[in-house]
């Protein structure tokens, strides 16, 4: 093959190699870019729920992946808002769950968090066990996600005979945090004199 034909082959080769590093960058960087914005995205969705799956998992991929299987699934739930009448009810049942606090404070901490899971049903969450619970609920309601985690810890420890009226009274307390939430009330918290226990704000 003659000398200039050899060049022009050489000078075609390294522009194709050149082209094709070029081609690469960007489809790398466009892929670094969207990663980092779709991390971005889910750590402000997900707020300390993010850095805690990113802790459980052992490594950022995972996470991601978990955190975008949840709102995959949150997606196909039909959530809708209470209607007044649900909304009046489920009020009334926690106060009726409140005036039995005193007495036995056990069972109105179950009763507190056994309420959520029909309030969480009537807006149109699946019912579920409470790992599955804490999930969804991570999706939409993830800055109060700690309160709800804390009062079933609570709960755990009472079932093993670890904790005391104090630590219950916390229990219903954050409950009601996720309670008032779902509720689309003001989750303000008072307390009436002299009572261990929580009341929805007027």
């Amino acid at each position: 093959m003659p000398t200039a034909a050899l060049i022009v082959a050489a000078v075609v080769i390294v522009a194709v190699v050149i082209v094709a590093a070029r081609l690469y960058s960007t489809h790398q960087t466009r892929e670094r870019v969207e990663t980092e914005q779709r991390s971005q995205q889910l750590q402000q969705r997900f707020g300390p729920e993010y850095d805690r799956t990113v802790a459980t998992a052992g490594d950022v991929r995972t996470a991601e992946r978990e955190l975008t299987a949840r709102q995959k699934r949150v997606t196909g739930f039909h959530i809708k808002p209470l209607t007044a009448d649900e909304g009046k009810s489920f009020n009334d049942e926690w106060q009726v769950m409140q005036a039995t606090f005193v007495d036995d404070p056990s069972t109105a901490a179950r009763d507190a968090d056994a309420l959520i899971g029909r309030v969480m049903a009537a807006r149109g969450y699946p019912e579920s066990d409470y790992d599955q619970r804490s999930a969804d609920v991570s999706v939409d309601h993830s800055a109060i996600l700690d309160q709800y985690r804390t009062a079933h810890e609570i709960a755990l420890r009472d079932a093993g005979g670890e904790a005391n009226t104090e630590d219950l009274r916390q229990a219903v307390l954050n409950s009601h945090v996720l309670f008032a939430e779902m509720l689309e009330e003001s989750s303000t918290v008072e307390t009436i004199p002299g009572s261990p226990v929580p009341v929805a704000a007027q």
